[in-house]
C-alpha cells in the first residue's frame, strides 16, 4: 500500500492503548510469548494506575493502561468472545475489535507453529478474499492477506497478518452502511 494523505502526514500508529487487568502477566504475554520489548513504563498520578508501551515493529507501540478501578471486560460486548472461524466476532459500537500485527509472509507459518508450542490456541488461518465467504482455505490470486487470530490474557483479540497482493482503485468498491442499516434499535 503507497496511498498519500493530502490533509496529514501519518507514520503509521503511535500507540493504541488498551486496558489490562494484571501488568505483570500482560508483560509475561507481550514481552515473553511475543517477544515485543518493554520500552516506556509509568506510574499515574494519584495513584491511578500504570501505563506501559510495548515497542511492536516499525516504530509503532501497544501501550497497555492497568487502571486500579477498571471494571472487567464483557465478552462480545468489549471485544470479541472468540476466534474468527470458531466463534462470533461481534464487539459492541466504539469497542476495539482487534489488533492485527503484521509479520512477513515468507515466516507466516513459522510464527504460528512457534504460537502453538508456547500453547496459545490459535483461529485456522483464514485466506481473507472477496468471495461471499470472505475466506477461503486455500491461497489464491484474489487472496488479500493471510491471517490467524488468538487473544491475549484478557481477551483481547489479536491477529498475525501479512499482505498478499497490492491493492488496486477496484478494491473500493462497496457502498458504505449507516446506522440505518443496523440490526439494533437506535439509541433516540
Amino acid at each position: 500500500m503507497n496511498t498519500t494523505n493530502p490533509k496529514f502526514e501519518f507514520r503509521g500508529i503511535n500507540h493504541l492503548a488498551l486496558v489490562c487487568s494484571d501488568m505483570q502477566r500482560t508483560i509475561d504475554f507481550y514481552s515473553g510469548t511475543l517477544g515485543m520489548p518493554l520500552v516506556k513504563t509509568l506510574d499515574l498520578p494519584d495513584n491511578l494506575g500504570q501505563h506501559f508501551f510495548f515497542d511492536c515493529g516499525g516504530g509503532n507501540t501497544l501501550a497497555f493502561f492497568w487502571l486500579a478501578d477498571a471494571p472487567d471486560g464483557v465478552p462480545g460486548i468489549s471485544a470479541p468472545a472468540g476466534l474468527p472461524g470458531r466463534e462470533e466476532l461481534t464487539s459492541a459500537v466504539g469497542s476495539m475489535n482487534h489488533v492485527a500485527l503484521a509479520v512477513p509472509p515468507e515466516k507466516f507459518d513459522e510464527y504460528r507453529k512457534a504460537l502453538k508450542a508456547e500453547g496459545v490456541p490459535l483461529s485456522i488461518v483464514l485466506n481473507h478474499d472477496d468471495s461471499p465467504e470472505g475466506a477461503s482455505r486455500e491461497v489464491h490470486a484474489g487472496t488479500f492477506v493471510r491471517s490467524f487470530y488468538f487473544q491475549d490474557p484478557d481477551g483481547v483479540l489479536l491477529e498475525f497478518a501479512c499482505w498478499t497482493r497490492e491493492f488496486t482503485d477496484a478494491d473500493v468498491s462497496h457502498q458504505p452502511k449507516t446506522a440505518a442499516d443496523r440490526n439494533v434499535p437506535s439509541a433516540s
